[in-house]
């Protein structure tokens, strides 16, 4: 008997605005068939998202989305290193970050970038760098990294470091509007691995659309998918039948309906709730990335 029944996949976006063209969600069904988009009739808001996770999910879903749902930790044995008020684990950051923020609408996150001091640890203008965003003797100049992050590296992605708030590719945005919304659910739905998995009902993961991308598709190493054809490809190669469409197609949606195909082709394998890399003291502070290993 499998575990879940439905698979979710939230293609996350950090910008700033009520309703965002870079949120796109996707349903795939246990039972087979291909995944879906789930539209609300208009661009989705994060609040909505935020909603439907709290309120109205089917019944044993996993649910991924594609964001950092912590901050480097490991490296420096602190996510804010030099600063007092470090938080100690996840729960204590999406607690700081979300009141810090609570002047921002929409679930935004600049109220971050206002603390004097925690800007220092961001790269938050093509030529504005906080004199702490890399580590202490740092050789490369990316930032600092999570272990699943380094993990992803070996597996052929190139993750950028979430203290990165600039460029097409970051999602440190995205993570800090990410960790508003996961403050707010309050224990209404599980975050693994900083709760652990539990025996029946729903739980989120974090999820970095390029690794199913590259599980995929091989030789297109994890680039975007912007047609049904490729689409479709991908789909199929997971095993999941295709959708209806023809010609171009958005990279958000495509994320969405490619990953919650995955999410579905790899959310019963046992061994990727049970990475090697993962500890307990991770788990508590930097969380994982599901399928990361």
């Amino acid at each position: 008997m499998s575990r879940f029944s439905h698979f979710l996949a939230i293609d996350w976006s950090g910008a700033k605005g009520a309703r965002q063209k870079g949120i796109a969600l996707a349903l795939a069904d246990a039972a087979g068939g291909p995944p879906v988009l789930v539209e609300c009739g208009k661009a989705w808001s994060r609040t909505e998202v935020l909603a439907i996770l709290r309120e109205d999910l089917p019944r044993d879903t996993l649910v991924g989305m594609d964001l950092g749902i912590a901050l480097p930790f490991v490296d420096c044995g602190s996510f804010f290193p030099g600063w007092g008020g470090s938080p100690p684990d996840a729960r204590a950051l999406w607690a700081l970050v979300d009141n810090l923020c609570t002047n921002d609408p929409h679930l935004e996150a600049g109220g971050l970038l206002r603390h004097p001091e925690l800007a220092r640890y961001f790269r938050h203008g093509r030529s504005t760098e906080g004199d702490r965003f890399h580590a202490p003797d740092a050789a490369s100049r990316e930032g600092r990294f999570r272990i699943a992050e380094q993990a992803q590296r070996t597996m052929g992605c190139r993750p950028v470091s979430n203290f990165n708030l600039v460029g097409a590719a970051q999602v440190g945005k995205s993570s800090l509007t990410g960790m508003r919304l996961l403050h707010r659910l309050e224990g209404a739905l599980p975050v693994w691995p900083v709760d652990p998995l539990p025996g029946a009902g729903s739980v989120l993961v974090e999820i970095y659309t390029a690794l199913a991308s590259l599980e995929a598709l091989p030789a297109h190493r994890g680039r975007k998918i912007r047609d049904y054809a490729l689409l479709n490809e991908a789909l199929a190669a997971l095993g999941s039948p295709p959708v209806a469409g023809t010609g171009p197609l958005d990279d958000h949606s495509s994320d969405a309906l490619l990953t919650a195909a995955w999410l579905r082709h790899v959310g019963e394998n046992a061994a990727l709730w049970s990475p090697s890399g993962l500890t307990r003291d991770i788990a508590r502070t930097e969380g994982w990335t599901f399928g990361a290993r």
